[in-house]
């Protein structure tokens, strides 16, 4: 078993452009303050077995509940999609009663926000083309990153201040839009 740094660096870069949890930064400033809290490790560590479990065992479990990649692609993306329109217009769509907030750090922070459809899907992509062992440490560096911005994000919130926060969830947001619009139409047309 030997590391491919070149494989660890560009599976890292991938998994942190979709997992894109500095994007996420609003929405999880958003839930602290609804819930109160987010248990960062519980998060990240939730996140890190997900995210390591659907590498070794994702295709199976799809087959076995008849899914393909594709349509957990699809699927994915139409989350991915409301969750963008919530940080563009202001609204809130998934709505959880209060005795659900505690929950935030699993829904929606370790799901489907870090080991969400767009990531468990490049996971299965990754796997074709580079070495597990590559690819666990480009999903431990990434868990590491999620942990920092989680544990950090009222600093951050004071750092940016609520107009800066609301500048880069309409920003990421719109990115965000994209992303899934793209994961929707790249393996909608691979259905059909």
């Amino acid at each position: 078993m030997t590391f491919d740094f070149k494989q660890i660096f560009t599976a890292t870069m991938v998994l942190f452009a979709v997992i894109d949890i500095i994007g996420s930064i609003p929405v999880i400033i958003s839930l602290r303050k609804k819930s109160g809290r987010i248990n960062s490790a519980w998060a990240s560590l939730i996140s890190a077995v997900v995210l390591i479990l659907f590498l070794f065992l994702g295709e199976r479990i799809l087959s076995v509940i008849g899914v393909n990649v594709k349509e957990f692609a699809v699927a994915g993306a139409m989350v991915l999609f409301f969750l963008a329109l919530e940080m563009v217009l202001g609204i809130t769509l998934f709505k959880q009663s209060e005795s659900d907030l505690n929950s935030a750090t699993v829904f929606p922070i370790a799901f489907p926000i870090v080991a969400g459809p767009g990531s468990l899907t490049t996971l299965l992509s990754l796997r074709a083309e580079y070495d597990v062992q590559n690819i666990i440490m480009a999903i431990v560096i990434n868990i590491i990153i999620v942990f920092a911005v989680l544990k950090t994000s009222d600093k951050l919130q004071k750092v940016l201040g609520n107009n800066g926060i609301a500048i880069i969830e309409k920003i990421f947001g719109v990115i965000l839009l994209a992303i899934s619009v793209k994961l929707f139409t790249t393996n909608i047309r691979d259905l059909f």
